[in-house]
Formats: C-alpha cells, sequence, structure tokens
C-alpha cells in the first residue's frame, strides 16, 4: 500500500482557480469546446430551474445552444471560496458574479463543484448552482445569521 501525500492547498486552489477563469473565459468567448473541457466525460450539472444535464457532451449542447442564444453581453466571474481534497477528489465551494458589457453587477450566486483526477488533471464530475437573487417569485427568503451571532 503506497503511503498517501498531502495536498498543497494552496496549489489546488490556485489550479481549480485557473479552471473557473478559462471557463469564464470560454463564456466570455462564446466557446462551448473551451467550456466543456472544464468536465469530465460522465460529469451531471445540475443548474438552477433545470433539470440535470448528463454527460460532457450533453453539457456541451446545452452550453452551445445556450451561448448561441444569448443576446445580453453579460458574462460571469468566479471565486473559489472553499476547498476541501481527499485523495483524487476536491469539493470546491464558489461565487459567480454575472457583469454587463460595462462591467457592472447584474447578477450574482454560488456553485458547488467536485473535481476528480482524471488522466493527471482536474476535471468536474459534479456541480450545482443557485442564484443569490430571487427569481419572480412570492417566497420569503431567511437573512442570513452568521452563527456568531445566535
Amino acid at each position: 500500500m503506497g503511503k498517501e501525500v498531502a495536498l498543497d492547498m494552496d496549489v489546488v486552489k490556485a489550479e481549480i482557480q485557473a479552471m473557473e477563469d478559462a471557463y469564464a473565459a470560454g463564456e466570455k468567448a462564446k466557446d462551448a469546446d473551451a467550456i466543456a473541457d472544464y468536465y469530465g466525460e460522465n460529469a451531471i450539472s445540475y443548474g438552477q430551474n433545470n433539470q440535470p444535464i448528463k454527460g460532457k457532451k450533453a453539457i456541451r449542447a446545452n452550453m452551445a445552444d445556450r451561448l448561441a442564444k444569448d443576446t445580453t453581453g453579460t458574462y460571469n466571474l468566479y471565486k473559489v471560496v472553499d476547498i476541501f481534497a481527499a485523495g483524487d477528489g476536491v469539493i470546491e465551494i464558489g461565487s459567480w458574479t454575472e457583469l454587463d458589457a460595462a462591467g457592472s453587477e447584474v447578477d450574482n450566486g454560488n456553485y458547488m463543484s467536485y473535481f476528480e483526477k482524471q488522466n493527471g488533471q482536474y476535471k468536474c464530475v459534479r456541480d450545482m448552482s443557485t442564484a443569490a437573487t430571487l427569481l419572480k417569485s412570492a417566497m420569503r427568503v431567511a437573512p442570513v445569521v452568521d452563527e456568531s451571532e445566535i
């Protein structure tokens, strides 16, 4: 049995942030192939208000369709907030911000992604995203409470 090597979490965080930056650049360039490179072959993407998209090819096709229809000129930025790793798996908790062409914030939210090493590179195999803003809804949103305030 081999000895498990401790991960340098700063290196892992930088690697995942670079992947998020490449994903954002792919979105901005409307390059579905660049976005799909983020994912492993058997990935499942759980988007808000949508059914899960299963498989890298289906994710790429969905992205290509969405990008082709997009006329807003908005783009996203992604930021790694937390990283948790064990073995070849990494869980990322991040935040996203949607900006208009002038750089003003339009929307924002949070996401979680699970990565596995595949051929020496991390690939996202599961992701889930949510907006922090309300859609047109009568739902009441509980305020954020810091545990230290309880």
